[in-house]
């Protein structure tokens, strides 16, 4: 059994025919631990004060509760210091973020960003928007048909006229973990700034943003156990140093007088508002439940259920895997196609059998239109699955085609 699995109340729930749910929707968001839970309605119960505002003791408390969280936050993806961890509600906002304050600060008529076709939505519309407002262009880096980059792409795509890239470390529609590396070391060849989109990584890989000189690196909580709510942005200090604020209020101020304000301090410039200090603890404990499992082995764990998860699908009947077949450079994500069904109809019917997964284009449209396909579903593995779940998708995929092909197998 699992060793994981029963810290985690809602799956450890039972309907009235005594079926537990196979949760593999771990790409949209996780499941919470009683750790994280505890933590966050501890917050509640006994620290909850607006930070950084009050003299109090609560206030107090709750200031060093978010800083505490930061620091946190900031040793486990190797940043240098705490002031270049900025809290955000999602890696979304994260990504807005970068592009209204650095791009549309540092953008030019007749530059270039370059994109991934395989980036999320919140990692490619952002651009669109920032090229359109500054008179840049766009580049897409085209993937092979697995869904990897070729370096020739790179070489190609990323030049004299590039000023930014943008690029998952792992996509969120096959799995792959893209060479961040390379990536970054072509960007410095022509001097252009690289923002990588780190949901899908930072949960299920160790991840050093100084080893790999990420210039900005975002990822959100919700996706390694912690709350929704809370995102994070990791930028070098010198640019978020250079960067004009991204929202305007409370608590991101340094003086205000009629005509004119200044600002405060990083990291409080880019945290107007009150910040979502109970999601930030909450995230810390999540930080914590990962530190105790370990990073290595989590990502063992999750290789082997992987493995497991495309031999079974293989023996599914008229199903088709979008991306690569086999497990190396890749996490625990995997996009299927099944004959004759619509991927919508195939995750109601598997819903019914209290299996859950994603079905759709996985904001990422302009990916799936590259690869061929118009939506599939996605089956995405975490630390607390089972083989046990991945038998049971496997078995209801195949009855999959009684229900919607009249009895064709």
């Amino acid at each position: 059994m699992n060793e994981y699995l029963y810290d985690f109340p809602l799956l450890r729930q039972a309907d009235d025919k005594g079926r537990r749910i196979a949760y593999l929707d771990n790409a949209a968001t996780t499941q919470k631990p009683q750790a994280v839970l505890d933590a966050v309605a501890a917050y509640y119960k006994t620290s909850n004060a607006n930070p950084h505002r009050g003299a109090y003791d609560l206030s107090v408390e709750a200031t060093k509760s978010l800083e505490s969280a930061r620091e946190k936050i900031r040793a486990f993806i190797g940043a240098k210091k705490a002031e270049d961890v900025v809290f955000t509600k999602s890696a979304t906002e994260s990504l807005n973020l970068v592009a209204q304050s650095y791009g549309m600060s540092s953008l030019a008529p007749g530059d270039r960003i370059a994109v991934a076709i395989s980036e999320h939505h919140s990692n490619l519309v952002p651009w669109q928007i920032a090229a359109r407002a500054r008179q840049a262009d766009i580049t897409y880096l085209y993937t092979d048909e697995a869904g990897r980059i070729p370096s020739a792409e790179l070489k190609s795509k990323i030049s004299g006229r590039t000023k930014l890239v943008a690029v998952a470390h792992a996509s969120n529609v096959t799995g792959v973990i893209n060479s961040i590396e390379a990536v970054i070391e072509r960007a410095r060849t022509v001097g252009a700034v690289v923002v990588v989109d780190g949901t899908q990584s930072v949960p299920h890989m160790e991840v050093d943003v100084s080893a790999l000189d990420a210039d900005f690196y975002v990822f959100s909580a919700h996706k390694m156990l912690g709350p929704m709510g809370v995102g994070v942005l990791y930028g070098k200090e010198h640019l978020l140093q250079e960067m004009p604020p991204f929202l305007y209020g409370g608590d991101m101020i340094e003086y205000v007088e009629e005509q004119e304000s200044t600002f405060a301090p990083l990291p409080q410039k880019f945290e107007g508002g009150t910040q979502n200090v109970g999601g930030a603890v909450g995230l810390a404990a999540a930080i914590d439940y990962l530190d105790r499992a370990g990073m290595r082995k989590i990502q063992a764990l999750e290789r082997e259920l992987t493995a497991y998860l495309l031999d079974r699908l293989h023996s599914v009947p008229h199903l088709r895997i979008i991306g690569p077949d086999g497990i190396e450079d890749r996490i625990g994500v995997v996009s299927f196609v099944l004959k004759d069904a619509h991927p919508h109809d195939v995750a109601t019917i598997l819903n019914a059998d209290r299996i859950a997964v994603r079905s759709g284009r996985h904001c990422a449209q302009p990916f799936l239109h590259h690869l061929g396909v118009q939506s599939t579903c996605r089956a995405s593995v975490y630390l607390y699955n089972t083989k046990e779940d991945i038998d049971r998708l496997a078995e209801s995929l195949k009855g999959v085609r009684r229900w919607l092909v009249h009895g064709i197998g």
